[in-house]
Order: structure tokens, then sequence, then C-alpha cells
């Protein structure tokens, strides 16, 4: 077993890793985890706002 042969290896591994964490990013299991954090910033505003009265 030479560098090249852990080179390809470790292409791989990568190409495999890659998929997979697209897999679980883009599974319909995840959305509304997801929906649900990408509303976190918003989610004190209303607050803020009457702070700032």
């Amino acid at each position: 077993m030479d560098i090249n042969d852990i080179r390809g290896l470790a292409t791989v591994f990568m190409a495999l890793a890659f998929g997979s964490i697209c897999w679980w990013a883009f599974s319909s299991s995840r959305k509304k985890k997801f929906e649900e954090a990408a509303n976190l910033p918003f989610a004190d505003e209303e607050q803020h706002d009457k702070s700032l009265r």
C-alpha cells in the first residue's frame, strides 16, 4: 500500500462523508427542526421592540 492508495481511500471516505452530510441536512425529517432554528434570531424581536419604547 503506497501513498496513492491512501489518497484514493481518503477521497472515497470524504465523498461518502459529504454525501452523508448532504442527505442528513436535506432529509425531510429534519425540516421542522431547521425551520425552528432559522427563526431563532427573530424570536425575541417583539420583546426587543417593547424595550425600546
